[in-house]
């Protein structure tokens, strides 16, 4: 089942995701709702059986698992082009939306209002992440190996500091072993091209969107050498496409761990603001690159000026960012039908997904940390390496607004943007009355 359906052209299917493109709010468990509305139950351009099946699968793999899927439908739909398409207007909007708000943000950073303002987005986005914990801890730990799991990754990286890819990589070997899971989705189809041709197909995609994934690094790295900024965002951002399994949570949480305290490329207050960004904008969340993307370049310019390295940096972001999604879906989607029978690959997805609920954890332990205290250090213990904050030095103005935003997310179960609006609204009048 590779060929496309004969169920619409390319000029409906660029009307349905510039439209899903426009209105993907809400982070990936609203825009997956969004797709499921628009292509399965309004269009029928895809199957309920289909939808489920590719959705395990973009799980299965690094990176942003709804755009993923978006580019998956384009590609049933239409072939490569149709997953071009798809995949491209999925992020376009809330790309360029990011770019502007992203420039506002450094216009008009240090301004008192503005920096109430984001005060109050901060602690929105503290309630966000941990809606999230709760929403995943609820779909993952199914049992007490998936519970020891997640209480294993976030000692791991709370307490002992070790690095992301590690403990999701010790993770997957553990599941692959102890949490054998097998289910299917609907009838499969059997495979109707062989397991050689489609292998030697896939080497040449891969070999293909290889080339179209590392030619703008190439070119930066050619001109300006590998030791430049430009150079360094295009190795991370690549890497971090490529290792960060378990949605865009797990993404923030190794980009905040290596972007603030490794890199060095901007505060935790920063990447809390960029994050409260990127929940205000369409497509995927990890949009939120972009903007970290743009800041690096912005402090480093040499030899443009700040404002075009930054839009070169954020571009360029963009680019390694979600260029392998393109690779993997049109590299893998053939073998969704083979992949969905390995229960070992299965068991392995369990794992990672359990310790995906610790990583996330110890992101909201990570923001509220540096939201509600204005000084926190490293310390060592021995083998323990964590985060310790300086009690006296409580910001009350954040505690209480962080407070405030768990109360409208949980106990009002406000949404995700009327209670970022709440919020940055009491932030900045807090500031105004009290600056």
């Amino acid at each position: 089942m590779t060929g496309p359906l004969p169920t619409t052209n390319l000029s409906q299917l660029f009307s349905a995701f510039f439209r899903i493109g426009c209105l993907s709010f809400g982070g990936p468990a609203g825009q997956i709702a969004l797709m499921h509305r628009e292509i399965v139950e309004e269009r029928g351009w895809v199957d309920e059986g289909q939808y489920l099946r590719a959705l395990n699968f973009c799980h299965l793999l690094p990176g942003p698992e709804a755009q993923q899927l978006a580019t998956w439908v384009g590609w049933r739909l239409h072939g490569v082009a149709g997953g071009i398409m798809a995949g491209l207007l999925f992020v376009a909007p809330g790309a360029l939306v990011m770019l502007v708000l992203t420039a506002l943000y450094l216009t008009a950073s240090g301004e008192a209002w503005f920096t109430g303002l984001f005060l109050g987005i901060k602690a929105a986005v503290l309630a966000i992440v941990a809606q999230a914990v709760i929403r995943i801890a609820g779909r993952a730990l199914t049992g007490r190996l998936h519970i020891a799991l997640a209480i294993a990754a976030f000692i791991a990286l709370a307490l002992f500091n070790l690095p992301f890819p590690l403990v999701l990589i010790a993770a997957g070997i553990f599941g692959t072993f102890m949490l054998t899971g097998h289910h299917t989705l609907g009838s499969i189809a059997p495979a109707t091209i062989s397991a050689g041709a489609l292998a030697w197909r896939t080497l040449r995609t891969i070999l293909l969107w290889g080339v179209i994934w590392a030619a703008p690094l190439a070119l930066i790295w050619a001109l300006l050498g590998p030791d430049h900024r430009l150079a360094e965002i295009g190795a991370f951002f690549s890497q971090l496409a490529i290792v960060t399994f378990g949605g865009a949570y797990a993404v923030l949480a190794y980009m905040a761990q290596e972007a603030v305290n490794a890199q060095g490329w901007l505060s935790a207050g920063e990447m809390a603001d960029g994050l409260g960004l990127a929940e205000t904008t369409p497509g995927p969340l990890v949009m939120v690159t972009q903007f970290v993307g743009f800041i690096a370049a912005f402090r480093a310019p040499d030899p443009f000026s700040p404002w075009l390295a930054g839009i070169i940096g954020a571009t360029l972001t963009t680019w390694v960012t979600f260029a392998p999604s393109f690779l993997m879906i049109f590299a893998l989607a053939p073998w969704i039908e083979r992949l969905e029978r390995m229960r070992r690959l299965q068991g392995a997805l369990a794992g990672i997904t359990a310790a995906v609920v610790g990583v996330i954890a110890n992101l909201a332990l990570w923001f509220a940390l540096h939201l509600i205290f204005r000084s926190v250090d490293r310390q060592h213990f021995g083998p323990i390496n964590t985060s310790v904050p300086d009690l006296a030095s409580i910001d009350w103005g954040a505690a209480g607004l962080t407070a405030l935003a768990m109360v409208l997310t949980f106990r009002f179960k406000f949404g995700t943007l009327p209670m970022l609006a709440v919020c940055a609204a009491l932030g900045l009048a807090l500031q105004l009355a009290f600056r």
